[in-house]
């Protein structure tokens, strides 16, 4: 059965950290959370004064997907783990018990990118934290027939991304020529959504298909398929996301997310106090901020 959207919520924009601006779609009044998915934003400033980045913060709880369009961006936390992630790299990492970092920008390209937050379940929510970073030419691609995929998690036209998802997971980039059309599986049961960064298409079922525009999340109903097709005479981009729900209870403070309210209360004085996974918070500072 082919999957129909559902809800269609355009991303408004706001300000997030040092004042860089954000269109967040999942994560906002109309689209709290849509499991086991917690936030996505598009980030894009829009001149060099927008470029303030995320200074140092914590987590807890859950897992960030940072993915860069353009620019760079610099990664370093509090455990001695550093790099940058570069146009078409893709970052999964996995907060689990707590991490503080830091995500500035890097070099003197605006930046354009996406990050996701992915819930963990109750077993993993204080697992160690880990990193999978992916290299742009590392991260398998398909071309065929004016479609072009870029398979960050899951599976398309039967080509595997070698990324592990704790919570099992698709995260998929594509890119339609115009008149281009495409049927991608999507596991039954999971929920999933797309979102649409440039042009538009329609999406869904010939009879019951609609219209995509840019920064919007179109939400998937049941199925096994999402077609798309793109009838304009642009390219359309958009990111196809899919998860299994965890159907847990979600609490969320800013940068923790539990499964009740003692549990968010813990975070925020292990946190304060430097314990169960914080030890290095009190004293850390990244780079950016030593200066």
């Amino acid at each position: 059965m082919s999957r129909v959207i559902g809800d269609i919520v355009e991303s408004r924009e706001q300000m997030e950290g040092a004042g860089v601006p954000v269109r967040r779609s999942i994560g906002n009044t109309h689209l709290r959370n849509l499991d086991p998915f917690l936030m996505l934003d598009e980030f894009k400033p829009n001149s060099l004064s927008e470029r303030g980045g995320m200074p140092d913060h914590p987590h807890r709880g859950f897992e960030t997907v940072t993915y860069m369009l353009k620019g760079a961006s610099k990664h370093e936390d509090f455990c001695g783990h550093k790099g940058v992630i570069n146009a078409g790299d893709v970052q999964w990492m996995t907060a689990g018990r707590g991490i503080v970092h830091s995500e500035m920008p890097a070099g003197d390209e605006l930046v354009h990118g996406l990050q996701l937050w992915v819930n963990l379940c109750k077993k993993d929510k204080m697992v160690k934290p880990a990193y999978q970073e992916l290299r742009d030419k590392d991260i398998p691609k398909v071309i065929r027939n004016g479609v072009t995929v870029k398979i960050i998690a899951g599976e398309s036209f039967g080509v595997k991304s070698p990324v592990y998802t704790r919570t099992p997971s698709m995260y998929l980039d594509f890119k339609l020529d115009a008149g281009a059309v495409v049927s991608q599986t999507v596991p039954e049961g999971w929920n999933g959504f797309v979102y649409v960064i440039s042009g538009s298409a329609m999406f869904g079922p010939n009879d019951q298909a609609k219209n995509g525009p840019a920064h919007c999340t179109l939400v998937m109903g049941p199925g096994k398929m999402m077609e798309v097709k793109n009838n304009t005479n642009n390219l359309c981009h958009f990111v196809m996301i899919a998860g299994q729900p965890i159907k847990e209870p979600i609490v969320q403070h800013g940068p923790f997310v539990m499964n009740t309210q003692k549990e968010i209360q813990e975070a925020i004085e292990d946190y304060h106090h430097g314990r169960n996974g914080f030890e290095n918070a009190k004293t850390w500072r990244s780079s950016a901020k030593r200066r």
